[in-house]
């Protein structure tokens, strides 16, 4: 029985090890007892970009200022406040920046159209060089020169 019981239990830790699992930073004391609430202060703060980390939301960031960002979007739930409006307001008060994704917006053009640009330029650059590699194929040799080929390819065979 316990040959049977080791590999189980090394396979069911494998596979315990593999599952995902909900990485965040908000603290036990951070939760608000309203699920409704909660479930909206995650899913703004999952689009708020740590100011410290800058590669994490502030829901998957353990620096204080993410705290005290997750904290910010609680208060301003518990008063009342709409999602956008909490969204509004922390924008107000730290810029786009915290955004993690950013508005398309006039002022924000040159960041969403910079990739496309970038690929096609690209695009024209290979167009460009094919057409070139192409007009510079070489011509076909003359009379004389085939002639001379023959000549020497005569010349090399073996006797």
């Amino acid at each position: 029985m316990r040959a049977v019981r080791r590999p189980l239990r090394t396979a069911l830790l494998g596979l315990a090890l593999l599952m995902p699992v909900a990485a965040g930073a908000v603290q036990p004391e951070e939760v608000m007892k309203d699920p409704g609430l909660e479930s909206r202060a995650r899913s703004i703060s999952a689009g708020l970009r740590c100011l410290v980390c800058q590669n994490q939301s502030i829901d998957d960031s353990d620096a204080p200022l993410a705290r005290d960002l997750r904290l910010i979007v609680r208060e301003r739930l518990r008063q009342g406040d709409s999602d956008g409006a909490v969204v509004d307001y922390v924008v107000h008060r730290y810029g786009e920046f915290v955004l993690l994704r950013p508005v398309i917006a006039w002022h924000t053009a040159l960041l969403w159209l910079t990739p496309v640009l970038v690929v096609g330029l690209g695009g024209l650059a290979l167009w460009a060089a094919g057409r070139r590699r192409k007009a510079t194929a070489p011509n076909a040799l003359s009379a004389a020169e085939e002639a001379a080929v023959a000549d020497l390819m005569r010349r090399a065979e073996p006797r």
